[in-house]
C-alpha cells in the first residue's frame, strides 16, 4: 500500500506539476541492484526522466556488491561521490536509496513528496549561473556567466547516461526480479574549474550517441548552480 500511495503521489505531481525554471533541477539517485529498498526509487527516476524541468540521474554504487549480486552498472567513482556528499554534510554513513536534489537536499528512501518539495525549492531559487550548451559533431560548446557576482570555485562537469535498461537479477536481495532503469550514469567527468569572475566559453570533445548533460556545481560537492542537457 505504501508503495502504491507513493506511486500515486509521484504520478499526480508529474501530471499537474507547475512549469519550473529554465535551468533543469538535477536529481541524483544513489542506488544498487543489491538493495531491496531501491526499486521504488528507481521507478521514481523513470518517472522523473520524462520531465523537461528535471535531469534525473541514476548513480549505481558498489558497496552492496558483496552480498550476492554485483551491480553491473556500479562504479567506485559513484560511491566516492556519494561519500563526498556525506562528508560535506558532516555525515559518516551512506545509504541506498538516497536522492540528492540540486546538490544540497539529501533524501534517504523513496519519498516522492519530499523529492517533489526539494525540486520545487531548487527551481524557485534565484538563478546564479546562465548556461548554454551546443553540440557540433564531436565538439561540445559551453558558454556560462555568473549572475550573482560571487567569484567562487565552480566545477564544470559532463555527465553521460544510458537512457534505459532492464536487468534480470539472479542473486542477492532482488533475486528473481527484473529491474528497470532510466538515465543510468555511465561517466561523470570534470571538464574544468571556473571561478565565475569572467564569462566562460570553452569547447570539449564528445563522442558517441549517449545523452548527456553539463552541470555547474560548487566544490565540495555543493550546490548545483546550473545544468543543461547536451543536444
Amino acid at each position: 500500500m505504501r508503495k502504491f500511495m507513493a506511486a500515486l503521489s509521484m504520478a499526480g505531481w508529474l501530471a499537474s506539476g507547475p512549469a519550473l525554471a529554465d535551468s533543469p533541477v538535477v536529481v541524483e539517485l544513489f542506488t544498487s541492484q543489491g538493495c531491496s529498498s531501491c526499486p521504488p526509487a528507481d521507478e521514481m527516476v523513470r518517472d522523473l526522466a520524462g520531465r523537461e524541468e528535471v535531469i534525473a540521474l541514476g548513480l549505481h554504487v558498489d558497496y552492496w556488491d558483496y552480498i550476492g549480486w554485483a551491480d553491473i552498472f556500479a562504479q567506485p567513482e559513484f560511491t566516492k561521490r556519494q561519500k563526498s556528499y556525506a562528508a560535506a554534510a558532516g555525515e559518516r554513513m551512506v545509504y541506498t536509496p538516497q536522492f540528492v536534489v540540486g546538490g544540497v537536499e539529501r533524501i534517504v528512501g523513496a519519498k516522492p513528496m519530499k523529492v517533489m518539495d526539494a525540486v520545487l525549492d531548487r527551481a524557485e531559487a534565484p538563478a546564479r549561473v546562465e548556461l548554454s550548451v551546443a553540440r557540433e559533431g564531436e565538439t561540445l560548446r559551453i558558454a556560462a556567466r555568473r549572475l550573482d557576482g560571487r567569484p567562487v570555485p565552480l566545477l564544470v562537469q559532463l555527465v553521460r547516461y544510458r537512457p534505459q535498461a532492464s536487468v534480470a537479477i539472479e542473486r542477492g536481495e532482488n533475486a528473481g526480479h527484473e529491474l528497470h532503469y532510466a538515465n543510468i550514469v555511465t561517466s561523470w567527468s570534470l571538464l574544468l574549474r571556473w571561478n565565475g569572475s569572467e564569462e566562460l566559453e570553452v569547447t570539449a570533445p564528445v563522442e558517441g550517441a549517449l545523452p548527456g548533460a553539463v552541470i555547474v556545481q560548487e566544490e565540495g560537492p555543493g550546490a548545483i548552480l546550473a545544468a543543461a542537457r547536451m543536444p
